[in-house]
């Protein structure tokens, strides 16, 4: 029952720390290692279950040497069948496909190593606090514990049987830290089980093996802190598809070659011709800063799961140009990364970013490119304004505003203006008193040419032919003598 219990928690815990799409020796080690955070707890509060139910049944007799270890011993053994058949589930799985790297033997020692550990602190406690909850309190403790080392300072880590995280594939891991730590584990598993062996049965040989156990721990204790913390990254084969575009990624991450290369076909496109234009993605760690050639760019992948194409390609888009600090700026260069990853235009939280989502959405795909070639540098130093799109909308506006203002200033002058001549042009048009009194006196003929003349210069704008007409009248009467 122990049996089954260990192994489905631990192939289901396994599988929880396995990197998606990763297919990779490395990651096997990882994630059988991994499954110690919950098969290693379960562990120790089994052993120390068993303990307590054999501090009862023994009492006050005394014990040998072999009668004394040989229980925990057979509850070691129990764990590691279970570990075993979880390391087997795995194995076979991995070896259905073809896996990068190497299974490394120092890796699943030490997975065992750190079982080890788990089982003597719960049977320790268990021998040493034959109570009831006992068996709760180890597996509790045991994961606060090895939890509070993984997470507390720089070298705490070191000890618990874990490994080193994030984990990173293209730096795999050190066959050497591996067996440091397992003869780490080990020592210090051996000194707690003989110690405890010596303490029940007062014996000096044990105490002694206890001793050299410590030593022995140690020792590897030693070399694990003196280990430099930062692994070089390992010499890499790239596994390569050559169209549309040259991507290359890590061999154990060959199965996304394909999404990857369409996802980035596009960018690729709309990138020809400017300084950002690529020919080669090529899979880099997020740790290296190695110039790559020209028309070759670095992409971070961290795993296959679902989506990995898309974040990727936004983290490379976003990475052409500057965080830009003010929001105009910010809100254009928007506009272009949406562009460039093939997302609907934002609008902006500003006027004017709706104006250039407007334009640049009524351009062509190939004006689109031409565009960007022309203002690479200003999208990449995050310098993009208004008047990159067409003209700044705030322009318009006051455009607007300001025409029906030049009207209201234009229009009361003209107004005034004809209000002012109408009159004069009445009073132009109508015949002076003194000239209608000669008009009566003289010959009534002057009158009608009068009205002749008032009727041709109706059609005038000054008033001119009425006067020409008084004008005639006058000068052609004749004074009697």
């Amino acid at each position: 029952m122990a049996v089954s219990v260990l192994l489905v928690l631990g192939v289901i815990a396994a599988w929880s720390v396995l990197i998606p799409g990763v297919r990779a020796w490395e990651n096997v080690i990882v994630a059988v290692i991994g499954s110690l955070r919950l098969t290693g707890p379960v562990a120790a509060a089994f052993a120390a279950w068993v303990a307590v139910r054999r501090r009862r049944g023994i009492g006050r007799r005394s014990l040998t040497t072999w009668q004394a270890v040989r229980a925990p011993l057979a509850v070691l053994v129990v764990v590691a069948g279970s570990f075993t058949a979880t390391v087997l589930v795995l194995v076979v799985r991995t070896m259905l496909t073809e896996q990068a790297g190497r299974l490394l033997p120092s890796g699943l020692g030490m997975g065992l190593a750190g079982l080890a550990l788990y089982v003597t602190i719960g049977w320790v406690t268990g021998w040493l606090l034959p109570w009831t909850i006992t068996p709760m309190l180890a597996g509790l403790g045991c994961y606060g514990l090895f939890a509070w080392l993984t997470q507390g300072a720089t070298w705490t880590d070191r000890l618990a049987p874990a490994t080193r995280e994030p984990y990173d594939v293209f730096q795999g891991l050190s066959a050497a830290a591996l067996t440091d730590q397992m003869l780490w584990l080990l020592g210090v598993s051996a000194a707690l089980l003989l110690g405890w062996a010596a303490l029940v049965t007062r014996q000096a040989l044990v105490l002694a093996g206890a001793l050299l156990a410590v030593l022995a721990a140690g020792t590897g204790m030693a070399r694990l802190l003196t280990e430099p913390r930062t692994i070089s990254a390992q010499r890499v084969v790239y596994s390569c598809q050559e169209w549309p575009i040259t991507v290359c990624v890590h061999p154990g991450m060959r199965t996304g070659l394909s999404e990857l290369g369409s996802t980035f076909i596009k960018i690729a496109s709309r990138l020809a011709g400017t300084p950002g234009e690529f020919s080669r993605l090529e899979q880099r760690p997020r740790s290296d800063d190695v110039d790559l050639p020209p028309g070759a760019v670095p992409i971070h992948v961290d795993d296959l799961s679902s989506g990995f194409a898309d974040e990727a390609a936004d983290e490379f888009v976003q990475g052409l140009a500057q965080e830009c600090a003010g929001t105009p700026a910010g809100g254009y260069r928007d506009i272009v990364v949406a562009w460039l990853r093939g997302k609907p235009l934002p609008g902006g939280p500003l006027p004017e970013h709706q104006y250039a989502a407007a334009w640049f959405s009524g351009l062509t795909e190939t004006q689109r490119r031409e565009w960007l070639q022309a203002h690479y540098a200003d999208f990449a130093a995050c310098r993009l304004q208004g008047g990159h799109f067409g003209g700044q909308p705030d322009q318009a506006v006051q455009t607007d505003r300001t025409a029906p203002d030049q009207a209201v200033r234009a229009d009361p002058p003209q107004a005034v203006r004809a209000e002012r001549t109408a009159p004069d042009r009445a009073v132009r048009a109508e015949p002076s008193p003194a000239r209608a009194r000669r008009d009566r006196v003289g010959r009534p003929v002057t009158r009608d040419r009068h009205r002749t003349g008032e009727n041709n210069g109706a059609g005038e704008s000054d008033g001119t032919g009425a006067g020409s007409a008084v004008r005639t009248g006058l000068s052609g009467e004749r004074r009697p003598s």
